[in-house]
């Protein structure tokens, strides 16, 4: 192959604005499966690149059609030199002959204008806006490619001449078609239309929102010991005048003691020992990676409010916690998965950890179960669930569980257990809203919590304000938290250890 010629031809084409276009689009196209799958970049960067696309939609809708929302004088777009190269003078600024590249650039354009209305909210963790809006705009998306079934279909039957067939004729364009009978064969053509578009549009929107792609999660590279945090007391010793008195003096006084010893008593948390688990520089995981960030990801199910408080920063209050209390670097956001995505990960490259929510109904179906228990079992997850304020949450989780681990029965996790000893040692388990029980439940596989279920809406004391909760109770919250983190990090990273090649 002759580099010179591709480079040559590359570079011919290359200012050309449909080579320009279809290499934004590729770009676009990374940017959303990153977005929905991967999760290498962050929301601000997604945000961005989806906002690009308006100047390069505006520019074909501009260039296709006579009339546009905001009309763009000619010798402005003849500027917009990244997109493509200047007209030559004399040359029509716009096509306007036909409607159909026109509506087909508008068509186009509400894909990436769906992205940008969609992600915009999770600028600021709006997270149930920005799935309501991914909903409304799949609905939209719906009947607009609807319409152009319609059109099309409407066309090619018009198109077509009805001529008499000895065969029978199965072309649904012809209205001649044997299965649309004689008697209203436009209605059935029409009724035809939209089965069909339905089926195609469900199998492609079932194959786009089942995406699992191949995702690794890598923790931060370091070190540390299991020890607890504890608390320090600093004495601080301040030696004031001395004064030299004559026992034999007649003079009577009271002085004061020879050296006025003032203690000051300075209580204090200190990181005595790094935050982590086995031997390397820094606090980390001695499995880890030097690009490994501790991530924080909420299960997707149906049935109910899985993303309860998520939208007033309860999932990433605690994550900025957890990097700022034990010095590990963190994610920037919190990651709402659904939970067929967790086959996307390797054995040895998945989730530590994983959280879910809620107060409603839970409703998984079979393929997630076995999902589920894959993950706990032969990926050694763990599971971190809390009742988010309902009695009746409960009893749906163990049914769940049930499912999942058939032949392990929930004990209760005491308070002289790991999880509730390192780093933090909690005085009690923080309860923010009582929802039946007082203490959590676990489900114990070869000796580790691989389901850790907690009663008492957690999640309401690590959200924005606290949820009006006392200082107490939010402060042992966010241990809490750090601990069940940092546990189920720490015997992945043991796992991992031990299970080396």
């Amino acid at each position: 192959m002759d580099w010179r010629k591709v480079i040559a031809f590359l570079r011919q084409h290359s200012r050309r604005p449909g080579v320009r276009t279809i290499a934004f689009a590729i770009l676009w196209c990374f940017t959303w499966l990153d977005a929905q799958i991967w999760f290498r970049f962050s929301t601000g960067i997604h945000f961005t690149v989806f906002l690009a696309a308006l100047p390069v939609c505006y520019y074909w809708i501009s260039k296709y059609g006579t009339q546009t929302f905001v009309r763009i004088p000619p010798e402005w777009l003849d500027k917009l030199a990244f997109l493509h190269r200047k007209r030559r003078k004399g040359a029509p600024t716009s096509v306007g002959e036909s409607p159909i590249p026109y509506h087909a650039a508008l068509t186009i354009s509400y894909l990436p204008a769906w992205q940008l209305a969609a992600h915009f909210p999770l600028l600021f963790s709006a997270y149930s806006l920005s799935s309501s809006i991914a909903s409304a705009g799949a609905f939209g998306a719906f009947f607009i490619g609807l319409t152009w079934a319609v059109w099309w279909i409407d066309r090619e039957t018009k198109r077509g001449n009805p001529t008499a067939a000895e065969k029978p004729i199965w072309d649904p364009r012809r209205l001649a078609a044997w299965y649309f009978g004689k008697k209203n064969p436009k209605l059935r053509q029409s009724i035809f239309t939209l089965l069909t578009y339905t089926c195609i549009y469900g199998l492609l929107f079932l194959f786009l929102t089942r995406l699992t792609g191949c995702s690794i999660y890598e923790a931060p590279l370091g070190g540390g010991e299991e020890k607890q945090l504890r608390q320090i007391v600093k004495v601080q010793k301040v030696i004031k005048k001395k004064y030299v008195i004559n026992p034999y003096s007649s003079v009577l006084f009271n002085p004061p003691p020879i050296d006025d010893v003032e203690l000051q008593l300075l209580e204090v948390t200190e990181h005595l020992y790094k935050i982590g688990q086995g031997k390397a520089d820094g606090a980390g995981f001695s499995a880890g990676t030097t690009r490994g960030k501790v991530r924080f990801i909420r299960l997707i199910y149906d049935g109910g409010d899985w993303q309860q408080d998520m939208d007033r920063g309860s999932d990433l209050n605690l994550l900025t916690e957890y990097g700022v209390r034990t010095g590990q670097p963190v994610s920037d956001r919190p990651e709402p998965m659904k939970i067929a995505r967790l086959k996307a990960f390797p054995a040895r490259k998945s989730p530590p950890m994983v959280y879910m929510t809620g107060q409603q109904g839970i409703r998984v179906s079979d393929s997630e179960i076995r999902i589920l228990r894959e993950y706990l079992l032969e990926k050694h997850g763990m599971l971190f669930a809390d009742n988010g304020g309902s009695s009746g949450w409960e009893g749906q989780f163990v049914s769940m569980m049930r499912r999942v681990l058939p032949k392990v029965e929930p004990i209760s996790v005491y308070l002289d257990h790991t999880i509730h000893r390192i780093p933090y040692p909690l005085p009690k388990l923080p309860i923010v809203a009582p929802h039946g029980r007082s203490n959590a439940l676990g489900w114990v596989v070869d000796g580790r919590l691989a389901v850790y279920y907690h009663p008492g809406d957690i999640g309401d004391a690590w959200a924005d304000g606290h949820s009006g909760v006392p200082h107490e109770i939010w402060e042992n919250s966010y241990q809490l938290g750090v601990n069940i983190i940092h546990y189920a990090h720490a015997e992945y990273n043991r796992w991992l250890e031990n299970t080396k090649k």
